[in-house]
């Protein structure tokens, strides 16, 4: 019997990938550590212009344009971060 649900390759290797980094998240206690700020790689022009082109030729609704949306939340607030 086939499944309604069609699930492709590279949505199910999009999900191990975030699975992965969630569940490294869980090892991690969850109180709160005052003082530690991440530091936020910094991209030259030439690169941002590179990655905005690969953005654009990504499907409508793909799963990695999302990813990268929650990615720029999170640069900019540990770019907020500051110490106590």
């Amino acid at each position: 019997m086939k499944s309604s649900v069609k699930y492709s390759r590279p949505r199910l290797i999009s999900l191990a990938i975030v699975t992965s980094l969630l569940s490294a998240c869980a090892t991690v206690g969850s109180e709160r550590v005052a003082g530690v700020c991440l530091p936020v790689v910094k991209y030259d022009a030439g690169f941002q212009a590179k990655a905005a082109v690969e953005m654009q030729a990504l499907p409508e609704g793909s799963a990695i344009v999302k990813m990268l949306s929650d990615y720029a939340v999170m640069r900019k607030q540990a770019r907020a971060c500051v110490f106590p």
